[in-house]
């Protein structure tokens, strides 16, 4: 069973690897979200996972079993909808469920904590099995295209000159 709270700042010095794991490098590849064939590079620092601690109506929520920490995620209220991002689940478990719960407790905070009616993310268009799995979730694909952020290092460095983000929407009535 997993049990749910808001990261403080005191909890950044584990949320950085856990997401750093789950999406850069050889130990993504155990997982089945890793980007490491499209991104080279960081996927976040201590700074940028501060900033989404602070951050008026911003929470990144963190899974536990027992005493692991197992996922985290980022809710946030943008423009009257939830958006939902940082999110990762330790690559060895994934599979198991701990994703699917992570969500679905973003999606109830969103809407019970904030009072918002949707919920939006952003995933690279190339991650067509991500994708997918956000789908089965209720998510719909808006074709809504965002340009990859090319140059800024702080989302990675690309290995592919084709990316951009795609906007997931999923109503939380």
């Amino acid at each position: 069973m997993l049990t749910f709270r808001r990261a403080t700042l005191a909890d950044v010095p584990v949320l950085v690897p856990l997401i750093e794991s789950a999406y850069r490098g050889d130990s993504s590849r155990t997982g089945w979200t890793t980007e490491a064939d499209l991104l080279d590079g960081q996927r976040t620092d201590p700074d940028g996972v501060a900033e989404v601690i602070t951050a008026p109506k911003s929470a990144l929520l963190m899974a536990w079993r027992d005493d692991d920490l197992v996922a985290c995620c980022h809710v946030a209220e943008e423009d009257g909808a939830g958006y939902f991002g940082m999110f990762a689940v330790v690559p060895g478990l994934q599979g198991g469920g701990i994703g699917r719960d992570t969500l679905a407790e973003a999606e109830r905070f969103a809407r019970d904590e904030w009072g918002l009616g949707e919920m939006r993310m952003k995933v690279i268009n190339a991650r067509e099995d991500l994708i997918a799995w956000y789908v089965r979730r209720g998510y719909t694909r808006t074709g809504e295209l965002t340009p990859f952020p090319y140059g800024d290092e702080r989302f990675g460095v690309p290995l592919r000159d084709d990316l951009a983000f795609e906007l997931l929407v999923k109503p939380l009535a």
